[in-house]
């Protein structure tokens, strides 16, 4: 059975001030939390823009949800069903009330969700008398996260969606986000440099470093395949499966990080040398090793 597509990108680009945007080749399954990680200036931005056409690519093409191309601007029918939270809200509904606002985008979104969206606001706690341009960061932010799910989008783009927002504010937002995806056909796309975003939200992480794409893997198996072990004897570990650095330390022990740590402990056992630690590597290491070119075993 073929998986449903949600976007796909063949040999995109986009010429910036300081450096060009790909070209990107890439495949998003419909129905997952994928995240775009990244550095600052990365590029993240820019392709959660030409996703939704705020900038148009130079070069290759954008498919949505495997329907053809289009030339062009997209057609309403398909930009209805794209929702986005920017990193910096507009101004034209900052002298709206939220339930305002959301009369107005009621209009533009034929599935818009109206109890879903007054749910929300409840929930997230976002002050309904108050105009979008008094709020705090955090309230503005909530009342936009909230309105773009109650759009109920089959592509939902999040640029840094939980900047602004305190620790209790993000746990919601993260609550919020698990339900809503258990209608399964929505698919969210969350450009973020936060580590607890994508362990604690995302199926797939895509790495973007310098305007490239470097990857696609499914997170878990990133987060289990990356381990260091710490073992004592003098086995060499180029000898040791997949390590891809190794440090001696001071008491003799020998330390090295490998991506196929079974076998790596496999091999120890069987050549009679001790185990003494193993530690699962932070996402930002495992990121700094993929950046480096070490891509995880299975990656798309």
């Amino acid at each position: 059975m073929v998986e449903p597509i949600a976007v796909q990108l063949n040999g995109v680009s986009k010429m910036r001030k300081r450096r060009v945007i790909g070209p990107i080749d890439l495949t998003i399954p419909e129905g997952y939390v994928v995240a775009i990680l990244g550095h600052n200036g990365s590029g993240k931005s820019t392709l959660l823009n030409m996703l939704q056409q705020i900038v148009l690519p130079d070069n290759g093409e954008i498919i949505w949800f495997g329907q053809e191309k289009h030339s062009g601007i997209l057609p309403i029918e398909l930009r209805q069903q794209i929702g986005f939270v920017a990193d910096n809200s507009g101004i034209e509904e900052n002298r709206m009330t939220p339930q305002e606002a959301a009369d107005f985008r009621s209009h533009w979104y034929p599935r818009w969700d109206m109890k879903l969206f007054k749910k929300l606001i409840t929930d997230m706690d976002v002050p309904s008398d108050v105009k979008l341009t008094k709020m705090s960061k955090g309230e503005r932010r909530k009342f936009e996260i909230a309105a773009a799910l109650a759009a109920r989008p089959k592509l939902l783009l999040l640029d840094e969606p939980s900047s602004g927002l305190d620790p209790f504010a993000w746990k919601v937002m993260v609550e919020q986000f698990r339900d809503y995806m258990e209608g399964g056909d929505t698919t969210i796309l969350i450009a973020t440099h936060i580590a607890d975003e994508v362990k604690r939200l995302a199926d797939y992480i895509v790495l973007m470093h310098r305007g490239q794409v470097l990857g696609m893997a499914e997170k878990d198996l990133v987060l289990e395949q990356w381990k260091e072990i710490w073992y004592e004897g003098d086995l060499r570990p180029e000898n040791i499966p997949g390590v891809v650095e190794s440090f001696q330390e001071e008491n003799g022990l020998i330390r090295v990080i490998t991506t196929r740590v079974s076998e790596a402990q496999e091999r120890l056992e069987l050549s009679n040398h001790r185990v003494l630690k193993i530690r699962n590597l932070e996402l930002g290491e495992v990121l700094e090793y993929w950046i480096a070119g070490y891509a995880p075993v299975q990656w798309r």
